[in-house]
């Protein structure tokens, strides 16, 4: 026998043995929840692809229930849908679900660190008192935001009507906020630097969570290992990382320990405190990799709901009339409005949280994986599988939603006209893994959009026709890259 056949054979050998294991894998546990059949080897990779879950996880889930499986290769995700199952899941046993796969991009741009690594409890804890201590959802906070919104009112009269994409003022504003906190500096909006920083924090949330490859990478990580594809997945985090660098050196050099004045002066302390530790949480590289998560976390997301709600305040101008009647009779005009007047504005609350309900940024949570062998909802899930909390089919369940495929501020309206809190209501996910940035993006949303509308009308460009409920939400991807709308000042709407 030649030596080709042999290695022809080997190779035919190998493969069969490798689609043998993985069929036993797949089939060989019954008590996993039902789910499409898997293909060996490959699992199901259709509905592997996230930016088409919310086309393929609904039918999905009529099909097989609220709990199903589909495979990411040889892996079980479990993927739950509707707002019961979601919510037995992250906040009944909080603990439970609680722990994170490893995926392998996020892991190369964390180098083990991050919100997302074994370490993520200590960093969590920490930065969350951290980020109280310096205001996030206190007074401070709020002036910091209320400053904020002067400079990008004024960015937005610049524009003189004219239509605009309104993405990089709102950018730059959510930018500056989170940046105050973190390094205590403040750009103006005709500095590139801040341009800079903010496109690149957005393309590298795009690289790391939404490319097409970096899902390819996740699925087949063993790419990861070839150096040209590392420096691609890594370019903007290595941008980011070259900017704060100087930051934190200059934060080093001019710290002072009795009077810390931001994030990266308490984490510099915080490092000092443990430095006799053997391989400590707290260090230079973990510093660098929190900034830039809190960073990326504190830009991209508001500045896209904010983006939305313009434009569709421009769709439905009805709406935005009523906003901006209820903001003049709280403020009578003679100054922005505040946290405190939140119950005086239940309209513009409810307004606001139903766009991020219609919104729905982020479909598909980011995933969580169970820490122990679980029992829930009749099936076994093995200890360290991965969870997709489907946010979409809670945030648009017909349970808990009076017309959910609608736009509707009247889901948070009761019937006296009051603001009402909707449990359903989890755009930024629920349980021990909630988005660290909830209440700043909280206070950011409501202040900045009520700075807005009390002192514009929004507008779509001439020619440009208005569309219902059904087509902005087929295309709000469209909408968030190039949606454009007119500013008129509300002195020359009136």
């Amino acid at each position: 026998m030649d030596l080709f056949t042999i290695l022809t054979l080997s190779l035919v050998l190998l493969l069969t043995i490798c689609i043998f294991l993985s069929w036993s894998k797949q089939h060989g546990n019954q008590s996993l929840p039902p789910g499409p059949t898997p293909i060996p080897v490959l699992g199901t990779p259709k509905y592997m692809d996230l930016s088409a879950s919310t086309k393929n996880f609904p039918k999905l889930s009529q099909k097989y229930g609220s709990v199903f499986t589909i495979w990411k290769m040889s892996e079980p995700v479990i993927v739950l849908c509707g707002y019961e199952t979601v919510k037995e899941a992250l906040v009944n046993n909080a603990e439970q679900f609680s722990e994170r796969p490893i995926i392998p991009v996020m892991d190369l741009s964390n180098e083990g660190y991050g919100f997302n690594g074994r370490r993520w409890r200590p960093l969590r804890r920490f930065t969350m008192t951290s980020l109280r201590n310096f205001g996030m959802g206190k007074m401070t906070m709020e002036k910091r935001v209320l400053t904020e919104s002067k400079y990008l009112i004024q960015a937005v009269s610049e524009t003189g009507g004219e239509p605009f994409n309104p993405t990089i003022f709102l950018a730059m504003a959510a930018g500056n906020i989170i940046i105050s906190v973190l390094f205590g500096e403040h750009f103006d909006y005709q500095d590139k630097q801040l341009e800079e920083l903010v496109l690149s924090s957005s393309r590298h949330v795009k690289n790391i969570f939404f490319s097409p490859l970096s899902m390819l990478y996740n699925i087949v990580p063993v790419l990861l290992r070839f150096s040209f594809i590392r420096q691609k997945v890594l370019k903007e985090k290595q941008f980011l990382q070259n900017f704060l660098m100087k930051y934190i050196k200059h934060h080093k050099e001019t710290l002072k320990p009795e009077s810390p004045r931001d994030f990266i002066d308490v984490y510099l302390l915080k490092i000092k405190e443990v430095e006799h530790e053997i391989d400590p949480d707290f260090c230079d590289t973990s510093l660098s990799i929190m900034v830039i998560s809190l960073l990326i976390a504190g830009v991209d997301t508001t500045a896209s709901t904010l983006k939305f709600s313009l434009v569709l305040m421009a769709h439905y101008p009805d709406v935005q009339a009523k906003v901006q009647q209820e903001i003049d009779k709280t403020t009578n005009s003679l100054r922005p409005p505040e946290i405190m007047d939140k119950p005086q504005l239940p309209y513009t609350n409810a307004v606001i949280h139903e766009i991020q309900r219609v919104l729905d940024l982020s479909p598909a949570a980011l995933f969580h994986a169970v820490t122990e062998d679980i029992k829930f909802r009749g099936y076994t899930i093995p200890k360290g599988t991965t969870v997709i909390p489907f946010l979409s089919s809670v945030l648009s369940d017909p349970s808990e939603w009076e017309t959910p495929e609608v736009f509707n501020p009247g889901h948070f309206l009761d019937e006296e006209g009051q603001f009402r809190v909707r449990s359903a209501f989890m755009p930024f996910s629920a349980g021990k893994r909630v988005c660290l940035g909830e209440n700043l993006a909280r206070v950011e949303l409501f202040l900045l959009f009520s700075a807005l509308l009390q002192k514009f009308t929004f507008t779509l460009p001439p020619g440009t026709e208005r569309q219902d409920s059904k087509y902005l939400n087929l295309n709000k991807n469209k909408i968030l890259a190039s949606g454009q709308i007119c500013a008129v000042p509300r002195s020359l709407s009136k």
